[in-house]
């Protein structure tokens, strides 16, 4: 009878298999957690692991297959959304900050409705390990802003050439794609070859996001794990955007 790993506070993730689950019944699923124990992020993400559940359940550690991941290059620009950011790009009252705002940023994705996604996941616990995460130099937030209000953005991992996109909210149009643009931008600029977006969503699918094998996943993560000279703090502004026009 095929069994969950239950985990503890120094017990190491299972390796994710490109075969099986453990459970045929919740595929994806790899592990349980009472809590986010400290250090376990950045082992999760490692092995191509990410945390995903809601409050009042415990930590659900997933690793689905297929993976759902945006190679920056195929980013879909369209007319209209390259008319945005030209727009964006020249009104001196919008800008856009890099990690000066993540707590915001993810407060912002936590609290944001969405039709493809419950925005509930991101609970305390989850706001709490990632700006903890983020204070360690592993996740990054990208915040829009028109006369100084937040207007949309997202909120990442990065792990050497690898970027994990984790949630986007927009308060106003096109804001959160305006973000994903200018992430993009910069994954291009770095030699980054994919953005994993964990699951698959029709919104995803039409910023040109495709689903991939966990075994083509994991073995891209791999290479992408490898030490890099990109440099911390990310530093980039609204210029990046004009990559798309």
């Amino acid at each position: 009878m095929s069994q969950i790993t239950w985990l503890g506070p120094q017990d190491p993730f299972p390796t994710p298999s490109h075969n099986t689950d453990p459970d045929a019944n919740v595929p994806g699923l790899i592990a349980v957690s009472d809590r986010i124990y400290p250090g376990q992020l950045l082992q999760a993400y490692q092995k191509g692991i990410f945390p995903w559940y809601s409050d009042n359940q415990p930590v659900l550690w997933w690793s689905p297959d297929p993976r759902m991941v945006l190679v920056p290059k195929n980013f879909k620009c369209s007319e209209s959304l390259r008319k945005k950011i030209r727009q964006f790009c020249q009104d001196p009252q919008c800008e856009i900050t890099v990690d000066d705002d993540f707590g915001a940023v993810i407060r912002a994705c936590a609290t944001s409705s969405r039709k493809d996604q419950d925005g509930t996941w991101i609970t305390h616990e989850i706001m709490d390990a990632y700006t903890t995460f983020h204070e360690q130099g592993h996740a990054h937030s990208i915040a829009l802003k028109e006369h100084g209000e937040l207007i949309g953005g997202l909120y990442c991992v990065a792990l050497g050439r690898m970027v994990f996109g984790e949630s986007m909210f927009s308060y106003k149009p096109n804001a959160s794609k305006i973000a994903l643009a200018a992430l993009s931008a910069w994954c291009i600029q770095n030699q980054v070859a994919m953005i994993d977006c964990q699951q698959e969503t029709a919104h995803l699918r039409s910023l040109g996001a495709a689903p991939i094998s966990r075994e083509e996943f994991l073995r891209q993560l791999q290479i992408s794990l490898n030490p890099s000279n990109i440099e911390l703090p990310w530093t980039f502004d609204k210029n990046i955007l004009t990559y798309w026009l």
